[in-house]
């Protein structure tokens, strides 16, 4: 599903998406092919749900938007870990 039909058919709501197919560009994370998870009239219910995926398959790519939005670009954030030092 691409993102004006998610618009479409979920108005003025947030939503938890899964990106199917997704690209990058100058650090900006552009989600092309979306599956609608779930839909919710706000964004902690949908940040609630959003933890629970994400800590069972930390792999997938899930999102959470407002459709209000007209296009959907993520900033991507390098990871910076914390390291020690092992005896």
């Amino acid at each position: 599903m691409k993102w004006e039909q998610v618009r479409e058919q979920y108005p003025e709501q947030w939503v938890l998406i899964e990106a199917i197919s997704a690209y990058s560009e100058n650090s900006i994370r552009y989600p092309e092919e979306l599956s609608v998870i779930s839909n919710f009239p706000d964004s902690t219910t949908a940040w609630k749900e959003y933890q629970k995926l994400h800590l069972a398959e930390p792999s997938r790519e899930y999102y959470i938007f407002h459709t209000d939005n007209d296009i959907l670009q993520v900033e991507e954030q390098k990871f910076v870990g914390v390291t020690r030092r092992l005896q």
